[in-house]
């Protein structure tokens, strides 16, 4: 008697990662194996590029709070050690959202961080 193979179990793996494959150029959207080398790939590259956004995202918010500082005659240092020492906790993204858009308010803090 004849084995039988792993035909709807393996033919569901195959196309899922087909599935994934689609936008691929050539064989690796069409071949099986280039296109599970290639999706294992791009999945490993997103996971490490989700970790490496928040790094890009908060740089960001740093440079913003630093232009915002020089403005206001501070450094980033200093201004950032000058609201721990005047005990005000607002974090680098609210600081950052108020140097871009409320002025007043960012100046009013550093007026602060200054005097401290």
């Amino acid at each position: 008697m004849p084995k039988a193979g792993t035909v709807p179990a393996g033919r569901r793996r195959r196309r899922k990662f087909l599935k994934r494959a689609k936008g691929f150029v050539g064989g690796r959207r069409k071949l099986y194996r280039t296109a599970r080398e290639t999706v294992q790939r791009a999945l490993m590259f997103a996971t490490r590029d989700r970790r490496d956004s928040k790094a890009v995202i908060r740089k960001l918010w740093i440079t913003r709070i630093s232009a915002g500082a020089v403005e206001n005659g501070l450094t980033y240092s200093r201004l950032i050690g000058g609201l721990k020492k005047a005990k005000i906790e607002v974090d680098r993204k609210i600081l950052a959202d108020l140097a871009h858009s409320e002025k007043k308010v960012f100046s009013e803090l550093a007026a602060i961080a200054k005097a401290a």
